[in-house]
């Protein structure tokens, strides 16, 4: 396995938390833990309607997703499990893809895409195959195109590391 990464990861770009019924989830993380409401997203397509709600600010804002299925019978599955997945801002989604395929990792099906949040996504499927070994180790990973603001933040910080 090459080691040479045409990208980045930068950081936490989101958590996705599933439930039966939303409102829980809401009274929890607005209500009680204090987070912003920010939006919220509805897809037949993808079986969800989320409320999305952010904690922290600016290139350290993480978005907290807070799913229920549109349809409890229905796929994808979103209340199961209750951690739904996590998604990490990359700075080249199309070179990360493009080379963690060669590497053998698994993506779920639908390819580069728009997310609730607007920004390119893709996600890592959570168990590998035949075709492709490695998956998330039982976890869905959201890997999320970094927004220019997002990768500047990034490189200030990194150079101050140096």
């Amino acid at each position: 396995m090459s080691t040479s990464r045409p990208f980045r990861i930068l950081g936490i770009q989101q958590i996705a938390i599933g439930g039966a019924d939303k409102g829980p989830l809401r009274k929890l993380w607005v209500d009680l833990l204090g987070l912003t409401p920010h939006g919220t997203y509805r897809s037949e397509r993808e079986n969800v309607d989320e409320d999305i709600v952010t904690a922290g600010a600016g290139p350290f804002k993480v978005e907290v997703d807070l799913m229920q299925p549109i349809n409890p019978e229905g796929k994808p599955r979103v209340h199961e499990t209750p951690l739904n997945h996590v998604g990490l801002w990359v700075d080249d989604l199309p070179g990360a893809v493009a080379w963690l395929e060669q590497q053998g990792l698994r993506f779920a099906p639908g390819g580069i895409r728009k997310g609730a949040a607007g920004f390119d996504i893709c996600f890592v499927h959570p168990k590998g195959n035949e075709q492709f070994p490695y998956g998330g180790e039982g976890v869905l990973i959201e890997l999320v195109q970094a927004p220019p603001e997002i990768i500047a933040a990034f490189e200030k910080l990194s150079a101050g590391n140096h």
